[in-house]
């Protein structure tokens, strides 16, 4: 074993030691040792303990341990510390800027055990609550894990777009006369995207290829036959696809569906030679255009057949937000900050406050007497609102036995509840199940919120058994959120189409901490036109007079089956 290796063993056990405060004298020895064995100009494997002891920094406990690692390759003590921290937690040490005490504090206070929590932390602002942390540190840790996560090759939709419309903007400039699209994953839409592709056509394309080629659009640029590849300073590949113009639709269609879905239609009596529009491709094959957020496998061609493709939801005809936090618990605006944001830049006609719940300490949850207080501050504020409502809601927890966690007669008080799962998550298929859906007969629920608590590239969300899950949701009138977040997204889309089967409502909600959290409703609705949702069943497309009868009616409903 060379130096480094060991070094960097000794850094870990150093670590690990500060992080769960060990004897500082230790942690210092420790710590000095594996800067001095990182710095030795001869290796240190093949000498005995007593050659060890004598290097300077290496006394007889630290000589012990190396001679240890290098005979098992692992040392009691290192393999002791590593066994109670959870995995997660080891990897937050690698975070360039954060130290062990700072790790002890976001794991402890927060309740964070994974990059991914941490990630998300930073983005709803919640690390400057912790103590040592301000909007810097945030932000340099919130830095450092976006350039990790680029270096997998995996970018979220919502981190790349300015980047990619920027360059679209560029090459359009470069050349105005040519036509120019996105293509692949991108233009569908997804939620994660491993490659930017983009078609062009021309009249002159031997010319418009030598200029986008010479131009340094992006890094590492050069050409595969009449395909330009490349970099973004982001690290996400670039293709840049030349055809001629009479080509440019046929590319344009061949690029931008899944493979499943190009080959169902190239099967049919079809023709893509000289298409004038996309549109006149899909009317070859005897079918109505459809969007490129629903080119996924052949799911919607029997519905292009016949005429009954969805009639996609689009953000304007959003008419409020749902599933909102302000600084009553772990946001950082007023409610009345929100409400007027909403009203007068988002000429919205209602907002849900959401603020945590009493269970969730490091959110600055709500006790009860904080809800009712809350409570009051909504009916002054709905006086003074013209044309506007805030409605009282809140973010329950549901805990692991799956219950709510305030008694019947403050969730009465409601106006309608998000209820989610944020402890505990490590379940199995069955228990994450049986949890979510003894929620979901909860009387008091009305949106069942982030159903898996994923956290995209960073987290997995506990495992469910999505049918079961939704049949229950349609068995209690509960409805499912879409959480707009970009990086959660959850409800996946890929589910959504089953739950609108099962005459499930869904929900778009940015799950706002702070006031242009509101614009995360955009990529909620990408990702529902990706899952085939209409205006007709989206509960935040209902007018004010509407959702006031929603929440209404439900509550009566449901309380009077109990």
């Amino acid at each position: 074993m060379e130096n480094k290796p060991i070094a960097r063993k000794l850094r870990l056990l150093s670590q690990l030691m500060e992080l769960h405060d060990a004897n500082p004298f230790k942690i210092k020895s420790v710590a000095n040792a594996a800067f001095k064995v990182d710095k030795l100009p001869f290796p240190i494997a093949g000498k005995n303990l007593a050659e060890l002891e004598k290097i300077d920094g290496i006394g007889k406990s630290i000589a012990t341990k190396i001679i240890e690692l290098l005979e098992t390759e692992s040392m009691v003590e290192l393999d002791e510390f590593l066994d109670k921290t959870p995995k997660g937690v080891v990897e937050m040490m690698g975070i360039k800027g954060i130290g062990p005490k700072k790790v002890g504090i976001i794991w402890h206070e927060l309740g964070i055990e994974n990059i991914g929590e941490l990630y998300y932390a930073c983005n709803e602002n919640r690390l400057v609550e912790a103590k040592g942390f301000g909007l810097k540190t945030q932000e340099d840790i919130r830095k450092v894990i976006e350039f990790t996560m680029a270096g997998l090759g995996k970018h979220l939709y919502a981190k790349i777009e300015p980047d990619a419309n920027a360059l679209l903007e560029h090459i359009k400039k470069l050349i105005p006369e040519i036509q120019i699209c996105f293509a692949g994953d991108y233009r569908r839409c997804l939620e994660i995207i491993d490659k930017l592709v983009i078609v062009v056509g021309s009249k002159t394309i031997e010319n418009t290829f030598h200029k986008i080629l010479t131009t340094n659009l992006f890094e590492n640029t050069h050409a595969i036959e009449n395909t330009i590849i490349g970099n973004l300073q982001s690290g996400l590949s670039v293709e840049i696809v030349c055809v001629e113009t009479n080509n440019f639709y046929k590319e344009l269609f061949t690029l931008t569906g899944n493979e499943e879905h190009v080959r169902a239609i190239l099967n049919l009596p079809s023709s893509t030679e000289g298409a004038k529009s996309e549109e006149a491709i899909y009317k070859s094959a005897g079918l109505h255009y459809i969007e490129p957020e629903l080119r996924e496998g052949s799911t919607y061609i029997i519905n292009a057949k016949d005429n009954t493709l969805p009639q996609l939801i689009n953000l304007s005809e959003l008419n409020g937000s749902l599933h909102n936090h302000s600084i009553w618990s772990d946001g950082i605006n007023t409610i009345e900050e929100m409400a007027l944001y909403c009203r007068d830049e988002l000429k919205l006609t209602y907002l849900g406050m959401c603020d945590h719940s009493k269970s969730a300490f490091y959110a600055k949850g709500l006790s009860i007497e904080r809800v009712l207080q809350q409570q009051e501050e909504i009916d002054h504020l709905n006086k003074k609102l013209n044309g506007f409502k805030i409605f009282k809601g809140i973010e329950s927890d549901i805990l692991y036995d799956g219950t709510l966690d305030y008694p019947d007669d403050i969730l009465s008080r409601f106006d309608f509840i998000v209820a989610s799962v944020h402890s505990i998550l490590k379940m199995d298929e069955e228990k994450a199940t049986s949890r979510l859906i003894k929620a979901i007969e909860n009387p008091y629920t009305t949106i069942l919120g982030h159903p898996t608590g994923r956290l995209l590239l960073s987290r997995d969300g506990y495992p469910i058994n999505y049918t079961k899950v939704i049949d229950a949701c349609a068995a209690n009138n509960v409805v499912i959120e879409i959480n707009a977040n970009p990086l959660r997204l959850d409800l996946d889309w890929r589910w959504q189409k089953y739950a609108l089967d099962k005459g499930v409502w869904l929900s778009i909600n940015p799950d706002a901490h702070r006031k242009e959290g509101f614009l995360d409703m955009y990529y909620g609705v990408l990702v529902a036109r990706k899952g085939g949702l209409t205006k007709e069943r989206c509960v935040n497309s209902l007018s004010l007079p509407e959702i006031e009868s929603f929440f209404n009616n439900r509550k009566i409903n449901k309380l009077s089956k109990t």
